[in-house]
């Protein structure tokens, strides 16, 4: 498990295969499927399919990827946060996602602020983020990152708007 940043109360760590049951609980919380979306992760090996697809092939390819947060004094994974390179934004965005038991707790802030100087570290100098217009939770966390709004857009293919925010690094 290769640390990336370590908070007052949080480790921000790689995802390793050994992470499919905290996945495969995460990606199913209604919050995260009305937010984010379906991700059919059903079992354990859809979650080690959707790791190794996903943050696991970005620390390969780009760097950088999605990371969990593991509270310190406990050692409980409560969610993830990182940098993610999609093919139809031109920079790199920031996405967060927590368990709902952990939400409201100031995680998310702490854990992006992390991720936000874990990015100035790899020279990242502009970072995106996108989200639902409707998620009114991920809003004030970007306008508390000093994240400000630019536009409206829509993915390809894709029926839901999207708020995009940006901030220089």
């Amino acid at each position: 498990m290769k640390i990336i940043s370590e908070t007052e109360r949080l480790l921000i760590s790689e995802f390793t295969p050994e992470d499919a049951g905290f996945i495969m609980e995460l990606v199913n919380t209604p919050i995260w499927i009305e937010n984010i979306g379906e991700r059919n992760v059903k079992s354990e090996k859809d979650a080690i399919n959707y790791l190794e697809k996903g943050p696991l092939k970005s620390y390969k390819e780009h760097g950088f990827g999605l990371y969990k947060a593991t509270l310190k004094e406990k050692n409980i994974p409560i969610g993830m946060c990182g940098l993610i390179k999609r093919e139809m934004l031109e920079d790199v965005d920031i996405g967060f996602a927590f368990l709902p038991a952990f939400e409201g707790k100031g995680y998310a802030f702490e854990s992006a602020c992390a991720i936000l100087n874990y990015a100035k570290e790899l020279n990242i100098q502009r970072i995106v983020a996108i989200t639902l217009p409707s998620n009114s939770k991920s809003v004030n966390l970007l306008k508390k990152l000093n994240m400000k709004f630019e536009n409206r857009i829509h993915f390809q293919g894709e029926e839901k708007e999207l708020m995009l925010y940006s901030i220089e690094l």
